[in-house]
């Protein structure tokens, strides 16, 4: 432990499993107050409970991204619990495999309601709980679907690239308010979003052989990104993209 998000407290959605998890386990090691949401509330709690073993400054809260007065709810109940909040992390996202002709419309729409409104709603309901604080950080978690486009999902694309878009306006907006805002886009990375590419070892080396790094990214290797744009180590840094994919948008 560095400390290196000492007195400070950071809302995380998503947070149950995968990269969410990461983050959070990461954070509290770093001396950071975790508010860990999820849909299922009891896996949250079961992470916030093994954060507890070395960290007691965690709560777990029931949180549906898309729903705004939950939102409300969230923000309102965490500030019973700690003194504000400098950090977000919006990271709860969903993904689909389907080519646009086999999407119905309300995939699509599910699909922009997780990723991008539930974005846009957290940066709305926490920019006014970090202007009290004088400061904060708000990371967005994008996707290289959201730079380049691929063969994959074009609704998840469409998700992730306005999420990049909407994190530079953001950050030009809040800047005078010393309100950092910038977003994360992480290449193949080994969590159940992705395990169905990775099945079979031949479907692995078709992934890696795309990544000049010839790996298959960790869920730390992203978390350590994210503790970066978290700490005040890049408060000079705003409106960026955090590319963390190997090399694999380089080619």
């Amino acid at each position: 432990m560095t400390n290196r998000l000492n007195n400070k407290v950071a809302l995380i959605t998503g947070a149950s499993s995968g990269i969410g998890k990461g983050i959070s386990e990461l954070f509290a090691k770093e001396n950071c107050s975790i508010i860990l949401t999820d849909k299922n509330i009891n896996k949250a709690k079961q992470v916030c409970d093994e954060i507890a073993k070395f960290n007691p400054n965690c709560v777990a809260l029931d949180l549906d991204v898309t729903s705004e007065q939950n939102w409300i709810e969230v923000i309102k109940e965490a500030n019973n619990y700690f003194d504000g909040i400098n950090i977000l992390v919006n990271n709860a996202g969903i993904y689909s495999r389907n080519p646009v002709e086999k999407t119905e419309l309300n995939e699509f729409e599910k699909i922009i309601k997780v990723n991008l409104n539930g974005t846009f709603l957290g940066t709305k309901h926490v920019i006014p709980e970090m202007r009290k604080k004088g400061n904060g950080s708000i990371i967005n978690m994008s996707s290289t679907a959201g730079l380049v486009g691929n063969t994959g999902s074009g609704a998840y694309g469409a998700s992730k690239g306005g999420i990049k878009i909407f994190t530079k306006y953001t950050a030009l907006q809040h800047a005078h308010e010393n309100i950092r805002v910038n977003s994360v886009h992480p290449g193949p990375i080994n969590t159940d979003m992705i395990s169905e590419n990775l099945s079979t070892q031949s479907n692995t080396d078709k992934v890696m052989s795309k990544i000049p790094l010839k790996r298959i990214g960790t869920v730390n290797d992203v978390s350590m990104g994210v503790l970066f744009l978290a700490s005040d180590e890049s408060s000079y840094i705003t409106g960026a993209e955090l590319v963390i994919d190997g090399g694999l948008t380089s080619i």
